[in-house]
């Protein structure tokens, strides 16, 4: 079977997942058919979006399915209508067996990790929270548990110290799509490797982030606080709530931020300011410098921006 025989159907959402189908389009494989999640309100206005996937099968003229539960009826007689020899999942939801076993090829996955480390929906941001040094893209079969099926390949990238979540998903978005291509390639001329998933001792996970989640714990130790603001940036954004006198506390998101280990008798949250540039907040073993913020309905902007059009004698704790 050659490439532009075999056939695929592709299944996505987000930004992430069109380089990958766009490789295989400009390559020439023979996309059939592309799933991707109903349009849904966003926004002020709530107008209806469309997914970068869907954007992206429009314009390209592809076969576009949208299904609201992928257990729906009308949805697996128009999935076995497309005939697919394999199914390829980047960034999507979870599939039903009666879905991913359906083609005779199977159906395999891209995730954002080295798995089996990172399983889950967020594998880019934990990965730089917990400061790791290197990260990458793995592509592996489906089967029963999430993100357990055997192994077909596996790339790596650094993490370097200025790396946030936007480098980091921009990198494995571009290494992901060339793994894509060369994990169909294998599947076709039969030298696709299944390998198990090796045995770890210790597993780290990368459970869905919440709101709740990203607020900053200032009785952390610099270099965590560090790392979890460049593993949260610029999207959903570590944030605290800046804390005054006999008002509310105005939530602010913090998207950049330079370390100082030192000594000091500070109440961790408490703000230092020269109010010109330096925006200084006492942690645990020295001070998080915030070099870039955005104050609830306000955009984001330097401190020393925010310092110019704020009363520094109201900064006094972030909690």
């Amino acid at each position: 079977m050659t490439k532009d025989e075999l056939r695929i159907v592709y299944m996505g959402t987000p930004e992430f997942a069109v380089a990958s189908l766009d490789a295989l389009v400009s390559g020439g494989y023979n996309v059939v058919g592309v799933v991707t999640m109903p349009d849904k309100p966003a926004g002020r206005g709530y107008k209806v979006q469309f997914s970068a996937v869907k954007e992206y099968a429009l314009a390209h003229n592809l076969t576009l399915l949208q299904p609201e539960k992928l257990k729906d009826e009308q949805f697996l007689e128009d999935l076995k209508t497309l005939k697919a020899d394999l199914q390829i999942v980047v960034a999507f939801r979870m599939l039903p067996e009666v879905v991913w076993n359906m083609p005779p090829m199977g159906t395999f996955n891209l995730h954002g990790s080295l798995l089996p480390q990172y399983r889950g929906a967020a594998p880019i941001n934990w990965a730089i929270i917990n400061g790791e040094k290197e990260t990458g893209v793995t592509t592996f079969f489906l089967q029963h548990e999430i993100d357990t099926g055997d192994l077909i390949l596996q790339k790596k990238i650094a993490i370097h110290r200025t790396d946030n979540a936007e480098t980091i998903h921009d990198q494995l978005m571009v290494l992901g799509a060339q793994t894509v291509v060369e994990t169909v390639d294998c599947i076709l001329d039969g030298t696709a490797p299944k390998m198990p998933q090796p045995e770890a001792t210790e597993l780290k996970t990368a459970p869905k982030i919440f709101k709740e989640t990203c607020k900053i714990n200032w009785g952390s130790d610099c270099e965590s606080i560090y790392n979890f603001v460049r593993g949260l940036s610029p999207y959903p954004t570590a944030w605290s709530e800046l804390m005054n006198d006999n008002t509310p506390s105005i939530p602010m998101k913090i998207y950049e931020v330079t370390t100082e280990q030192t000594s000091h008798t500070h109440t961790h949250g408490t703000i230092i300011t020269d109010g010109k540039k330096d925006l200084k907040v006492a942690c645990k073993d020295g001070f998080v410098t915030i070099k870039s913020l955005q104050l609830s309905g306000k955009k984001r902007m330097n401190s020393d921006e925010f310092l110019r059009g704020y009363k520094t004698d109201l900064l006094k704790q972030l909690s």
